[in-house]
């Protein structure tokens, strides 16, 4: 699919993954409206509607999502569920009533099961539930990918959906809802180098393995996927390296500049000692392998976090 000159409705341009995307999308050709949500609310069918009749697009990639960290998933599991669940399923209907050509809906690996051999293919999908504090999030976006399939069989409509591991990279938020383990360490360091402090606690667990993708590589596989990829079958997105979280500490100091010691206070997990995704999938359907190394993404994050909040 040739992306020249379509009309694109992106959910979530504003996102951090947005902020990525749309600058690529915009760069193929492709013809960009961007509307704002406090105009179009995603869970009003009335409003989607509107939104389709006035954008009218003919590929609609869905970014939009309400989720967060550990602790907003804890506290919000009955509204993420619904907003989630809401907007997925209302924004895909009104992309087939509209016939668009394709649809691109993003998951999440949250939708895993909580305990699965890593590294955990897409089939993993179906063998158990997610962990106790993801079900919630995890199974609504689980859902957008079930309707997909359900309109392919039944009304032959060409809907996709992607998988992506944890993000990181410029343009990510520093709000209390969402903020990630890597701004956090990032903002952690840069305060305790400008305060020279001599060391800094953090809590975790130092020895479990997680992968990480920086943000524009994310958006170049949904892109490759949107003009390449034409299946049910969900896909994984991820860099296919994992790191142990102690490790992953010791390159954001180096990132940083920071000289202090780490002082790691350990947090019991119930969580799986290792989770990163099998990427061969994506890297086969539509030739996508991450490109930007961790200490390479790592050291652009912390320049646009310099650059956007000072360095005092």
């Amino acid at each position: 699919m040739d992306l020249k000159g379509k009309k694109f409705l992106v959910t979530g341009a504003g996102s951090f993954l947005g902020k990525s995307l749309i600058p690529m999308l915009e760069k193929k050709g492709a013809k960009m409206t961007l509307f704002s949500s406090k105009e179009y609310d995603l869970r009003s069918e009335d409003d989607v509607k509107r939104l389709f009749s006035y954008i009218n697009p003919e590929i609609v990639i869905h970014l939009a999502v309400d989720c967060g960290g550990f602790k907003y998933k804890k506290e919000n599991p009955g509204s993420m569920f619904y907003n989630n669940t809401m907007m997925d399923a209302l924004v895909q209907e009104y992309s087939r009533k509209n016939n668009v050509e394709k649809f691109v809906g993003i998951g999440t690996a949250a939708s895993y099961p909580e305990f699965v051999k890593s590294p955990i293919k897409e089939e993993d999908l179906w063998e158990n539930l997610p962990e106790k504090f993801n079900i919630f999030y995890g199974l609504s976006k689980k859902m957008m990918m079930v309707q997909s399939q359900g309109y392919r069989l039944q009304y032959g409509f060409n809907a996709i959906h992607l998988i992506p591991v944890n993000l990181y990279g410029p343009n990510y938020t520093l709000d209390s809802k969402s903020i990630r383990i890597i701004p956090i360490l990032i903002k952690r360091m840069i305060e305790a180098k400008e305060q020279k402090e001599k060391d800094i606690e953090l809590i975790g667990t130092p020895n479990a393995f997680r992968e990480f993708l920086y943000v524009d590589d994310c958006a170049e596989a949904i892109i490759k996927a949107t003009e390449l990829y034409n299946k049910s079958n969900p896909i994984n997105i991820g860099s296919g390296k994992s790191i142990k979280m102690s490790d992953l500490a010791y390159k954001v100091k180096g990132a940083t500049g920071f000289n202090g010691k780490i002082i790691w206070k350990e947090k019991p997990s119930d969580n799986q000692p290792e989770k990163i995704l099998d990427v061969s999938k994506a890297e086969k359907e539509f030739g996508f392998k991450a490109k930007t190394s961790l200490e390479e993404g790592l050291k652009k994050t912390v320049e646009w976090y310099l650059n956007t909040y000072g360095n005092h």
